[in-house]
């Protein structure tokens, strides 16, 4: 394709999914980030499809606040705009031609409105970040201005809550009114429920998911989200040289899998970890080139549940696809919980929203694919989470590399372990993880918000950046 070209694009239907669905937790989409990049381009996306609406615009101005403005340019937040305003969404769009429609854009001064209307666009009037301003309703917050003939204008604020979900203002969270058979908001009643029952959590999970789709279709997402992650693995593998952004981080996954391959048969124990810690390397440094992804349950901690996926499907004695699927199955219950008690944004709970929510999930996951109860479960997913109170969100310049890649690969080991130590187990423990979801939310409320996706405290204030 010519650098000048602008690939032919659909313009899908804008919809949002079930409240309380697996496809709440999983999306396909783009890196480097799901508040900063995957959230904003499905905000301007949808202000498009509403300016057009309401008649032929003239202009149209995007207003960041909050964290979006602070490290926006690191996560590419001014990039997600420009597409998003241009029609394009994360699930749809190819990362490969991304940098051609950006600078054609720029080059032309101007963007052609949810691909429909060709309006004027030069980011140093329309794209403005208000550094150091928040608006009450949540650090991820955007304002978009659609102007008309005759000084008339409309406007819309969205805030990007995580995980790519965004929610305008004056909008509450959507809930459906589908009755599932199992509707828990807790842990405690999940358990309950399983016993009430005889399911495990997976089974639980694949009864509620019959109310929104068929079985074969559910089945279906599981596995094209198992692809994806496995992809974005492959991908990691086959890339080298240095990472955007101005940082100058080297991609290290290539050369670390060719020395692991070079060692022949994985029979060394240490070789597993290195394996784990690479997979989960391999899949963030592609989110932070901007590269496919799934956001699991953000693309900051997007290398831990395909870590300990491919840790199962690799090292773990006879491996099913069925038992793949529960794996997710479960995982995306527990992170669930942690959505609708807490939050899985980093600009509110820090990086224990994003990493140690992923850790959580990979635990319980990996603890009922190799058959263990839903009290081991609860256990695992209760260790990932404990251990990582507290964890802060300080990107070294804006960028979801220093220290968000190799946190990822800790998270990944760290899951694997809080597994095993459930299994040996029984699964009575003294802090449940209701207790320890509501620690974290009470510890992201009480961090200094120069911690929580702020890039102005911690590494990324003592990393010299030369």
């Amino acid at each position: 394709m010519n650098a000048t070209e602008t690939p032919a694009r659909p313009v899908p239907a804008l919809t949002k999914a079930p409240h309380a669905s697996v496809v709440d937790l999983f999306t396909i989409g783009i890196g480097p980030s799901s508040s900063h990049t995957v959230g904003p381009m499905r905000a301007a996306a949808a202000f498009a499809v509403q300016a057009l609406l309401q008649g032929t615009p003239q202009s149209v101005t995007c207003e960041l606040f909050g964290s979006l403005a602070l490290t926006g340019k690191g996560h590419c937040t001014d990039t997600a705009i420009l597409l998003g305003l241009s029609g394009w969404l994360p699930e749809v769009v190819d990362p490969d031609t991304i940098i051609a429609m950006v600078e054609k854009i720029r080059a032309e001064g101007e963007l052609t409105l949810s691909g429909r209307t060709t309006i004027p666009f030069k980011e140093d009037e329309h794209l403005k970040f208000r550094t150091g301003e928040f608006l009450p309703g949540h650090p991820n917050a955007m304002r978009f201005i659609v102007r008309y003939a005759g000084d008339r204008e409309f406007q819309q604020t969205y805030f990007s809550i995580g995980g790519g979900a965004i929610i305008a203002e004056g909008e509450s969270t959507v809930r459906s009114n589908v009755a599932v058979p199992f509707p828990f908001t807790s842990a405690a009643e999940l358990l309950e429920m399983g016993k009430q029952s005889g399911l495990s959590i997976a089974q639980i999970m694949w009864a509620n998911e019959e109310a929104w789709r068929g079985h074969d279709e559910t089945e279906a997402f599981l596995n094209d989200v198992r692809v994806a992650m496995m992809d974005s693995i492959k991908r990691g593998f086959g890339q080298d040289g240095v990472l955007p952004g101005g940082l100058k981080v080297r991609r290290r996954a290539k050369a670390i899998h060719e020395k692991l391959l070079a060692r022949g048969p994985r029979t060394d124990p240490s070789h597993v970890f290195e394996w784990v810690s690479l997979y989960a390397l391999a899949v963030n440094e592609e989110n932070a080139a901007g590269g496919r992804v799934v956001t699991a349950p953000t693309n900051g901690a997007a290398g831990i549940l395909p870590a300990v996926l491919k840790y199962y499907e690799t090292f773990t004695n006879n491996p099913t696809p069925g038992k793949s699927r529960d794996f997710l199955m479960t995982a995306s219950a527990i992170g669930m919980l942690y959505k609708s008690r807490a939050s899985i944004s980093a600009a509110e709970m820090g990086c224990q929203g994003e990493v140690g929510v992923a850790c959580s999930m990979a635990a319980g996951g990996l603890v009922c694919a190799l058959g263990g109860s839903n009290a081991q479960i609860e256990n695992a997913a209760e260790i990932g989470m404990e251990h990582n109170l507290g964890l802060t969100c300080d990107p070294v310049g804006g960028l979801v590399q220093i220290p968000c890649i190799e946190r990822n690969t800790m998270g990944a080991v760290k899951a694997i372990n809080a597994a095993y130590l459930a299994l040996h187990g029984d699964g009575k423990h003294i802090v449940s993880l209701d207790s320890v979801i509501e620690t974290m939310r009470q510890t992201g409320a009480d961090m200094q918000s120069s911690y929580k996706e702020t890039s102005l405290g911690g590494l990324a204030v003592n990393v010299v950046v030369c």
